[in-house]
């Protein structure tokens, strides 16, 4: 890792800034596959999923013989492991429902909201080296317990046109409605204009890859709503003297591993601690199986040691990682200065690996600094809060006036006469 010493507030503002890559040879790429899919529907998917996936798809669709297949490959236990993420998922994400009150907001105005679910909504789960089995869960779950009425879900078949077991499992447990092997940008802009085999979906969630990441944002534009925008994955943890090196060096190689361009940040309070974590950090990564991948991401990798508290959440604040893990022994107190973080590990125990699986919170959270302005995935993401007035003889003489008064400042005739008829009409 590379370690910067009590840097400066400029120093920080390089340290802090994101890699940023020309993407006018990506955008070119992802446009032109986009096109082809809208032009040419399935046909053009088959062409990509033979290029791309290097497999040859009479079908699309997964079969209900596949699922069943798909059951008896995934061993009990791991199943379980599944069914035990799933509930508490579920009964994290069912305590976000949203109960509209009815409120009298003058004599006669009543106004309130209703939250309806999306009718429709496509998932991406990416496969490869890292099936993301546990993401169908992260977003099923929460589109289930909103009301969806059809989730459908693309990932990437292997050479054999088969979808990873545990997938096909995660889906049936969390009630995912259809499921077709379709990877890449292809399956975003299947997802997002419809073809013969696949429907159009109303909102786009999921991680991918670079392709994936590009294709959302441009359908995004014009076709079809998308979770947030998203950049690689990330890490920020936050340590001091009382913190347990092996853990922290856990902690920032669970996050390494996802891919060569993850980012990840060691933020504490003396040199010390920084020296401790990165020989276990040495000492872990040999141990890895994708030890290339996360020897990569290491080496853009940044442990900054500050002076004390406040700078240690100034730079946390500044970065807004995706992932904030605190592992001070005043994690509490931290906590409450949290203002820009996708989602936040509290304490020696809390692994970030923890809301990733099985503790209940969503892990598909703003990466790239967005946590700044986005929220990570939750009920509300699968829903749109409609809203609804009414007015009454008494509401119409309280508010009437004033509308008719703004709607003519405005120079807005037809909305001042909209008022000004039904104010004669209850004064007769």
């Amino acid at each position: 890792m590379n370690t910067y010493k009590y840097p400066t507030a400029r120093e920080l503002d390089v340290l802090l800034r994101r890699p940023v890559r020309d993407a006018s040879e990506l955008n070119a790429t992802v446009s032109a596959v986009l096109s082809d899919v809208k032009e040419r529907g399935d046909a053009a998917v088959r062409d990509y999923e033979e290029r791309f996936d290097k497999v040859q798809l009479q079908d699309l669709a997964v079969t209900e013989a596949e699922m069943q297949e798909a059951e008896k490959l995934v061993s009990e236990e791991l199943k379980e492991a599944i069914r035990l993420a799933h509930a508490n998922i579920e009964r994290f994400h069912a305590a976000q429902r949203f109960e509209g009150e009815h409120i009298q907001v003058t004599e006669g105005v009543e106004c309130w909201q209703k939250a309806v679910a999306i009718e429709r909504v496509g998932l991406y789960i990416p496969g490869g080296t890292a099936p993301l089995f546990s993401t169908v869960l992260m977003l099923a779950t929460p589109a289930k317990i909103a009301g969806c009425k059809d989730i459908v879900l693309c990932t990437p078949p292997a050479r054999d046109g088969s979808v990873n077991p545990a997938i096909l499992v995660a889906a049936r447990t969390a009630g995912v409605s259809r499921i077709y092997k379709i990877g890449g940008v292809q399956a975003i802009g299947a997802m997002a204009y419809g073809t013969e085999s696949v429907p159009k979906v109303y909102k786009i969630f999921g991680p991918g890859n670079q392709f994936v990441m590009c294709a959302k944002q441009q359908v995004s534009l014009h076709d079809v709503a998308i979770d947030m925008p998203a950049g690689p994955s990330e890490v920020a943890v936050l340590a001091d003297e009382t913190s347990n090196p092996a853990f922290v060096a856990a902690d920032l190689l669970s996050q390494a591993e996802h891919g060569p361009d993850s980012q990840v940040l060691l933020v504490c309070k003396d040199a010390e601690t920084a020296r401790k974590v990165e020989d276990e950090v040495n000492r872990q990564l040999a141990l890895l199986p994708r030890k290339d991948i996360a020897t990569r991401a290491l080496e853009h990798s940044k442990a900054i040691v500050v002076h004390d508290d406040d700078e240690m959440m100034d730079i946390s604040n500044r970065y807004a990682p995706e992932h904030l893990i605190i592992e001070t022994a005043n994690y509490m107190e931290l906590a409450a200065r949290v203002v820009n973080a996708g989602s936040v590990f509290l304490g020696p125990l809390t692994p970030e690996s923890a809301g990733d699986y099985a503790s209940g919170t969503n892990h598909t959270l703003p990466t790239n600094g967005y946590a700044v302005a986005y929220s990570g995935v939750n009920l509300d993401s699968f829903c749109r809060k409609i809203t609804f007035q009414h007015i009454s003889p008494q509401g119409i003489q309280a508010i009437g006036r004033a509308v008719e008064l703004m709607a003519e400042a405005e120079g807005l005739d037809a909305h001042r006469n909209a008022m000004s008829l039904r104010l004669g009409a209850v004064a007769l």
